[in-house]
């Protein structure tokens, strides 16, 4: 078992700088969705909403963003995210989220994200990339209204791969729920990575079978959703991935709701090209316009 406290040689968690937070409400105003509550605090912020989707006007395209240049040290990270009713919002961050090596205690990341009643809310972060040493214990929670739809992304890296380092990180946890507003829980997504718990030479580590499967990035998508038969949802991820050659799993999600899909890869640009992809087949499924092009360089 790790040890997860210490006296840490860098800012004590609770003090300024290290509790990040984050909240966001957005609103249907007219003819389109925009922002009318926002409180942060370093070191997370948003970057004003654009509305960049020629398709969807309406739409604003929020970037999450974090002042410290990834996760550090102790750090307590919190983004409370209410979408009301109608809206149709995009989020997403500036760039991957990276963990950093922590010499004492860990991080965390809570994600709360709220759909009310008829809206379209995108939530597809860039990929997690957990550094040597690192530890994080991230949760995303999303309470789906049942005439919303949400597609709910996470991709993990096993760590910084032109660097050399694979799997080399203390522990990354990853907790995703998806429940309706009575409490009714919809899907649950555990991952728990700990590349130092095996026992020498033991193959049952975070690279073997219905973990990694010897592969270096894994994304998740989830699409919950009335817009379209939970079967149709599933064949149309099945079918806009099957060209992409790599390894990947479907199926539909309990009471009809939606369908997800989990991708595997060694190949970066590949997985990134195959997730947009499937994010494309979503859109044009159930709002009838294709993915924008959010240029993030």
């Amino acid at each position: 078992m790790l040890e997860l406290t210490g006296n840490a040689d860098t800012l004590a968690a609770g003090r300024p700088g290290k509790v990040g937070l984050l909240e966001l409400r957005y609103a249907r105003i007219g003819e389109r969705t925009e922002l009318v509550d926002r409180y942060q605090k370093s070191p997370l912020q948003i970057m004003r909403p654009l509305y960049i989707d020629p398709l969807r006007p309406d739409l604003p395209v929020t970037y999450l963003m974090s002042t410290g240049g990834g996760i550090v040290q102790a750090d307590r990270n919190r983004i409370d995210i209410d979408c009301g009713p109608d809206t149709a919002v995009h989020l997403t961050t500036q760039a991957a989220t990276k963990v950093h090596r922590m010499e004492f205690d860990h991080a965390t990341q809570l994600v709360n994200l709220r759909a009310g009643p008829r809206s379209y809310v995108e939530y597809l972060p860039d990929p997690l990339i957990p550094y040597r040493d690192s530890r994080l214990y991230q949760r995303t929670q999303a309470t789906v209204d049942p005439s919303a739809t949400v597609l709910l992304g996470e991709t993990i890296s096993a760590g910084r791969l032109a660097m050399g380092e694979r799997n080399a990180y203390r522990m990354l946890y990853s907790d995703l729920e998806i429940q309706r507003p009575d409490g009714e829980l919809l899907a649950v997504d555990t991952v728990r990575l700990e590349p130092a718990s095996a026992e020498p030479g033991s193959t049952h580590s975070v690279t073997g079978p219905a973990v990694l499967g010897g592969h270096d990035l894994v994304s998740t998508l989830f699409a919950v959703t009335p817009l379209a038969p939970a079967a149709q949802v599933a064949d149309t991820l099945y079918e806009a991935l099957r060209p992409t050659g790599l390894i990947f799993g479907v199926s539909t999600l309990p009471e009809d709701c939606g369908a997800w899909v989990r991708v595997m890869s060694d190949d970066s640009p590949a997985l990134t090209r195959a997730m947009r992809t499937a994010w494309d087949a979503l859109r044009r499924l159930l709002i009838g316009t294709p993915a924008p092009d959010l240029r993030k360089s």
